[in-house]
């Protein structure tokens, strides 16, 4: 499991520094060369403005999930080794021992926790925290985003098993996961999984507080806030700032260099750089993007760019109608000719434009919701080159993103459009397609990248306004489906393709395209073959659940590494067929990161670790 994390991380980090210059690569040199000559004991950082939550088992942001780990302890965490390559290592368990292969194909595994872990009131921590924070992450009452990456788990399909009217069936299911004692920690899973290592590091897996967690306003203050990791949350100025104070109690608190880090909470770039300027904050998430091009130049060493594993991408909500108001289309037929449409806009968008002029940090176009630095079956070639690859076309994905076919693929669009809507073939516009309202949250990049797409749409006679909101408000917006487009963006949780795709079932908390649900959720218009991979599913215009949960489940449930790799690809085609995901680019990671901190180091997951940082006088 290390072995291979490690590959899928320098790959992607390769990737992303190719088309980056040396910038990066002199940033990465100096956050790995230690802690030598430093003297500072607290640290400004800025990542994002207030964050939605920071509940281990309700967060489902990238911010949240950086505060998580500096502040809980998991079974596994990542962690830099000498070479600056991370692994997953032990963090509140001894060792992560193999799994027990049972004659039923489940798998046990069996962990000891850590002598003296304890919660930050000052309580032992036993293996029966684990026990009781996995099963509140995974019931459907909890309401988790993640609540899904627990199918693994034995126990967790009748858990989550409903009837018709939608309740659960088995209110007192559990997952098979057990506490013989305080110190041992028994998990049964389905089957083996070559990622569980990774899940254990995710936040969703920490443990929390049972009596702690009954005030549902634990996670919003410092003095209700319990946790067990390497800092304690000792302040919150709601939409200002967050402090985390270093946990003396933690199991390896010798080894932590940073006392306090003070998370500024900022969603406004310009000021963002003018505190990293005046050297308030040694290190921010964002910057405004016209500034990139001055800031490679003034600050070679400081302005870094740092592979990840994510694309950027729009995001329609399958229930929202966009056939103009004279159509005559129901149902199963209005969907088919709605997933037309939508792909047929994607078409509009000169996503080389979008990298070169408004990126400006190396971003690559994407062709393909799965993002580039992700390995195929073979473990050398990317998983994106192999997408679509049945449809016989001379470039990798979904369409075609290369510069010369930008003409080609407008009028694709055009063309396509045209069976739906009026067209005026003089002005060179529609005339009835209905207006739009594209949600984003505030950002300068993300108000330039609306921008674009609106002048794009305009450009064929489609009006789209655009509407921004604080980051909290925003990600609550699109979880709820109250919108027609969005802005998203996402970062792998572990180094599998099934990670961006698995997000997409009917129980999902992170399905914002509404796939499955509502009105979709009853529409029989999806397709899926899998009986050239040796299974009998042959659905022809069957539901989401029938279709997409299906082919999710089954590769839940393989442990053939080609058959479940040619299952992600069928699950990818028919996820982009909806045309519900617009891909514009494959992310890179842009932050300011004074040259006075040493020991930072981030991930291509997107979490920013500062606790064996150290500021220079």
């Amino acid at each position: 499991m290390k072995k291979v994390l490690a590959v899928l991380m320098a790959a992607s980090m390769a990737t992303g520094l190719a088309a980056c210059g040396s910038s990066s690569t002199a940033a990465s040199a100096s956050t790995a060369a230690g802690a030598t000559n430093a003297t500072g004991t607290s640290i400004n950082v800025s990542i994002a403005s207030e964050p939605g939550t920071i509940d281990p088992a309700l967060n489902s942001a990238v911010d949240g999930a950086t505060y998580l780990v500096h502040l809980f302890s998991g079974i596994a965490k990542y962690e830099q080794d000498s070479t600056g390559t991370l692994q997953i290592v032990p963090d509140a368990a001894t060792e992560l021992p193999e799994g027990v292969v049972n004659e039923d194909g489940t798998v046990t595994y069996t962990y000891t926790i850590r002598d003296g872990m304890k919660w930050s009131d000052g309580t032992a921590m036993t293996a029966n925290d684990f026990v009781y924070s996995w099963n509140r992450a995974a019931d459907p009452k909890t309401g988790s985003d993640y609540g899904y990456m627990f199918e693994v788990v034995d126990g967790y399909a009748a858990m989550n098993e409903v009837d018709d009217a939608g309740n659960q069936k088995n209110p007192d299911a559990k997952l098979n996961v057990s506490a013989p004692d305080d110190k041992t920690l028994v998990v049964t899973l389905t089957n083996e999984v070559a990622y569980w290592n990774q899940l254990l590091a995710f936040p969703t897996y920490f443990p929390v507080k049972e009596d702690v967690v009954a005030n549902d306003t634990w996670a919003t203050d410092p003095s209700t806030y319990v946790s067990n990791g390497a800092y304690k949350l000792t302040g919150w100025d709601h939409n200002s700032l967050i402090t985390l104070t270093k946990n003396e109690d933690w199991y390896d608190a010798d080894k932590v260099t940073m006392d306090t880090i003070n998370f500024y909470l900022s969603d406004n770039a310009d000021n963002m750089l003018s505190n990293f300027k005046n050297g308030d904050w040694q290190m921010i998430d964002d910057v405004p993007t016209q500034e990139i091009d001055a800031l490679k130049t003034e600050y070679p060493d400081e302005f870094t760019i740092a592979g990840q594993l994510g694309t950027y991408y729009v995001i329609w909500n399958v229930n929202q109608n966009i056939l103009p108001a004279t159509s005559t289309l129901t149902g199963e037929e209005a969907e088919k000719a709605q997933e037309e449409v939508r792909n047929a806009v994607s078409l509009l968008f000169d996503r080389n434009y979008i990298v070169t002029n408004i990126g400006k940090a190396g971003q690559q176009p994407a062709s393909s919701f799965v993002a580039m630095g992700l390995t195929d079956a073979d473990g050398s070639t990317e998983f994106y080159k192999n997408a679509n690859k049945e449809a016989g076309n001379s470039y990798p994905g979904y369409f075609d993103v290369s510069a010369d076919a930008t003409e080609s693929n407008f009028e694709s669009a055009v063309e396509t459009l045209k069976k739906y809507y009026t067209y005026d073939e003089t002005a060179g516009k529609f005339t009835d397609f209905p207006t739009m309202t594209y949600l984003y949250n505030t950002s300068e990049g993300h108000k330039a990248i609306g921008e674009y797409l609106q002048s794009a749409m305009a450009n064929v006679g489609i009006t789209m306004n655009l509407d921004n909101q604080e980051w909290a408000t925003f990600l609550e917006t699109r979880k709820s489906g109250n919108f027609s487009i969005a802005r998203n963006g996402w970062l792998a949780d572990y180094n599998d393709p099934i990670s961006f795709l698995d997000m997409w079932t009917t129980v999902s908390g992170n399905n914002d395209a509404q796939l499955g649900k509502s009105a979709d959720a009853t529409l029989k218009c999806y397709s899926i073959d899998l009986t050239d991979l040796g299974y009998e599913t042959k659905v022809t215009d069957g539901t989401w659940a029938e279709t997409y949960d299906v082919v999710i489940d089954d590769i839940k449930k393989c442990t053939d590494t080609d058959t479940r790799y040619a299952l992600m690809h069928k699950a990818e085609d028919l996820l982009m067929s909806t045309g519900t995901i617009c891909p514009l680019y494959y992310y890179t990671d842009i932050y300011m990161l004074s040259s006075k901190v040493k020991g930072f180091f981030s991930s291509p997951l997107g979490y920013k670790f500062f606790m064996y940082s150290t500021v220079e006088a």
